[in-house]
């Protein structure tokens, strides 16, 4: 099952992940919201629409944008609507 962890805390896990251009989408429901944090950063892709992102927070330490979400998509990736994605540093697994 996909797992994402940084910093010694799982971030996100769940056998329903979305892979799209290499990263592993994960549901809502499967986010541990502690960790995440709003941030005012926004980017556009073409084809998905503008995401939005959260900084992840784990013992006093920031991993800044490390996830992001499209909130409201583009017709063509409808079905990762409202998932989240990771980098910077946040190791996604299949275990």
């Amino acid at each position: 099952m996909p797992k994402a962890t940084w910093n010694g805390a799982v971030l996100a896990e769940s056998d329903q992940t979305i892979v799209v251009e290499g990263n592993h989408y994960f549901p809502p429901n499967a986010i541990n919201k502690e960790y995440f944090q709003e941030s005012e950063t926004h980017t556009t892709c073409p084809w998905k629409g503008i995401a939005s992102y959260y900084s992840i927070a784990v013992d006093g330490q920031v991993n800044k944008d490390a996830a992001w979400y499209y909130p409201s998509t583009k017709e063509k990736a409808k079905n990762i609507e409202g998932y989240v994605a990771f980098w910077r540093g946040v190791k996604v697994e299949n275990n």
